[in-house]
């Protein structure tokens, strides 16, 4: 059966671009590489941009600014295989237009699809559109984070709204995204939202009802990030809610009680058709600027409190080796 992957932030600049900018640039996904290229598929979030342009965001203050050279950050996200990059976040206009427009060009030049920021609110708005082995992916991409990076009618920037059902202005563009993807004719539908604050170990409310809605207007996968925390899983209608995904490779401090420095990644099992059937969580530990696979007391660690978040949810796992299963 066919394999889509997702995982979380994907950050390749300042100490992890300073790292393997001048090694072999498949490194950076350490014992993981041969897990990732055996995918059919592999989303992520990117969080920083591709460019060597452009001057850092101080539209307000902006206290971290991510920035990867493309001429290695590109060969990397090519070596594990990452076919579409999620960009509506509140790092990829860190270093001004410029650079947006280098990464999304970059991006494109390498062939992998992306969503969620463009030259307008317009093009931000369009999905990303690939295939998986003969199944049709299709996937929209917001935030709610930095309003000063939002897109406009005529302004670049990122597809940016509140996650409030109640919101005219928020349902009016989520659902013109998942329209222009429906059209796509998709076989799976994904929502890719860097959605809420830092280091939260749970969704809001509004976050489950925001998700519940999603899955009511088509949405086979809801692939959350933003808290560099790996949240809980929920299953609506036998689609999964990932409400985080946590951190996959970065050079962020690690907060000793929250490990934001470990996650999973996420591997979720379709039929024939792309209904979802499986997803599979494998355990990561982040440790000099490099992803690897987590073992031991760090695996369990992980094992448990995905467990712990997941349940109030209702939701279940099998353990499977080192890994969790859960049957949709």
């Amino acid at each position: 059966m066919p394999r889509l992957g997702f995982v979380g932030d994907v950050m390749l600049g300042r100490l992890v671009d300073e790292r393997w900018r001048t090694r072999d640039v498949a490194a950076v996904w350490g014992d993981l590489l041969d897990r990732l290229r055996g995918l059919d598929g592999l989303l992520v979030n990117l969080e920083c941009c591709l460019s060597t342009r452009g001057e850092p965001w101080t539209r307000p203050f902006h206290a971290f600014h991510f920035r990867a050279d493309p001429g290695w950050a590109v060969p990397a996200l090519q070596a594990a295989g990452v076919d579409a990059c999620a960009l509506a976040n509140n790092h990829v206009l860190d270093f001004g237009e410029p650079a947006l427009e280098d990464t999304r060009d970059a991006l494109d030049a390498a062939g992998i699809a992306h969503a969620g920021a463009g030259r307008t609110l317009d093009a931000a708005l369009e999905p990303a559109v690939w295939s998986l082995d003969g199944l049709v992916i299709a996937t929209v991409s917001f935030t709610d984070n930095v309003p000063e990076y939002a897109a406009g009618e005529a302004s670049p920037g990122v597809a940016r709204v509140g996650f409030d059902v109640d919101d005219d202005r928020t349902r009016a563009l989520v659902g013109e995204a998942l329209e222009r993807a429906t059209a796509a004719d998709p076989d799976l539908l994904v929502a890719s939202l860097h959605w809420g604050p830092n280091l939260t170990e749970a969704p809001p409310e509004a976050f489950r009802t925001f998700a519940r809605w999603l899955v009511g207007r088509g949405v086979d996968l809801v692939h959350g990030h933003s808290a560099h925390v790996f949240h809980g899983v929920e299953v609506v209608d036998g689609r999964p809610v990932c409400y985080d995904a946590g951190d996959f490779v970065d050079d962020y401090a690690v907060d000793d009680r929250r490990r934001n420095d470990r996650s999973f990644l996420f591997e979720l099992e379709l039929a024939g058709d792309g209904r979802p059937t499986s997803l599979r969580l494998v355990p990561t530990a982040i440790r000099g600027c490099q992803v690897r696979r987590a073992t031991g007391t760090a695996a369990r660690w992980c094992r448990t409190r995905m467990r712990s978040r997941s349940a109030p949810f209702g939701t279940a796992f099998e353990t499977v080796g080192s890994e969790l299963v859960l049957r949709l």
